[in-house]
């Protein structure tokens, strides 16, 4: 059902654009007609194959003919943003008969450009974002402890082991007491690979390796994520408590939490937090939701990631309606809360504006500033 409506949407992008770089001046003088419609058929069904055999493969392979279908849906859109403006202003060629065609050629250059940033800018290696948070509650002798958390890093046939290597590698370089995982460890579709599992057995810290499950592990392989999970050493933490150290308490809802009904996600979250011992509570959950139940039953920091801060621009806009939560730092009825843009990217791997993090949190104690 996926791939049909993933299809679906690139075939309407597909045919938008198609009609709008057909009917430039310059491509219906020089381009014969049947080519353009040949070449376009060939190319819809070419990249429609890609997105369709790449969802439940492995490898590397796959990897690539995944990347040619996401990377091609993804600059469709990027070339149909500015086009659409343009059509709007030009009331789709109705006004400015002359400056029309112009118009739209120079929209589909920007799109081309947008596209190219947009592919260098995922490309590259996440960012580290420095924040520091004062908890009440924290024992002085943990003031300064450093946490590095990452979210959504969609483990699969594009972020392969080489590439979790690499962010393994710049978790170590921060030094941190306690490394996080929120959610969406692996991309959900295929079997989570056990070469991760190296470079996952790599991630240490004094205080543990804890993790929660997203919406990506959910997608009908929970048991198989859970072992590569378990085999790597990683506490999971499914809507319960553990105290990593007298007076710092680490709690966490798995993956369902942003699936269920409002009042049954908040029930998770209390219920996750109900009979822990006093202290600082740091709360992970892959979605942003239920801040507000977190604040309100004590919680001093909570980590969360799921939306990736709209990865390629504008698609935030409309992410930030159903997630105003958004990307980055915010207080909540007397919490903070660090939103994560994903130490990974979801499909393509392209990002426009908003680049990949892995965040380092530094914990202060309100008793070592007394």
């Amino acid at each position: 059902m996926f791939s049909v409506t993933l299809v679906a949407a690139f075939t309407l992008l597909y045919l938008y654009v198609w009609w709008r770089v057909a009917t430039l001046p310059t491509v219906a003088r020089r381009v014969p007609r049947w080519l353009r419609i040949g070449g376009g058929v060939a190319l819809w069904a070419g990249l429609s194959a890609a997105l369709i055999l790449a969802h439940d493969g492995v490898g590397a392979l796959t990897g690539a003919i995944e990347m040619v279908g996401m990377t091609g849906m993804a600059s469709l859109f990027l070339i149909a943003v500015p086009l659409v403006v343009v059509d709007i202003v030009t009331g789709f060629g109705l006004l400015l008969r002359r400056q029309a065609p112009i118009l739209r050629g120079w929209a589909l250059v920007a799109g081309a450009m947008l596209s190219a940033v947009a592919l260098v800018q995922g490309m590259r290696p996440p960012v580290v974002s420095d924040f520091e948070v004062r908890l009440t509650g924290l024992p002085a002798a943990l003031d300064g402890t450093v946490v590095v958390a990452m979210s959504d890093l969609h483990l699969g046939a594009q972020l392969d082991a080489d590439w979790l290597a690499a962010r393994v590698a710049q978790v170590d370089a921060l030094h941190p007491d306690l490394v996080l995982l929120l959610g969406d460890l692996f991309e959900g579709h295929g079997r989570p690979q056990d070469e991760m599992l190296p470079a996952l057995r790599r991630l240490s810290a004094p205080l543990g390796v804890w993790a929660v499950t997203g919406n990506h592990e959910l997608h009908g392989r929970d048991d198989a994520s859970r072992r590569v999970v378990d085999q790597a050493g990683i506490e999971l933490l499914r809507d319960r408590w553990a105290e990593v150290r007298p007076g710092l308490v680490l709690a966490g809802v798995d993956g369902r939490g942003h699936q269920r009904p409002p009042d049954q996600g908040d029930d998770a979250v209390r219920r996750a937090l109900a009979g822990r011992p006093p202290g600082a509570t740091i709360f992970l959950s892959h979605s942003p939701g239920g801040a507000e139940t977190a604040a309100r039953a004590g919680v001093g920091l909570m980590l969360s990631g799921h939306t990736h801060g709209g990865q390629i621009w504008p698609l935030d806009l409309v992410v930030r309606r159903a997630y105003p939560l958004l990307a980055g730092r915010y207080p909540v009825e007397g919490m903070t809360i660090v939103v994560c843009r994903g130490t990974g990217t979801w499909g393509p791997r392209m990002r426009l504006w908003r680049p990949g993090e892995i965040l380092r949190l530094v914990l202060r104690s309100t008793a070592s500033a007394a």
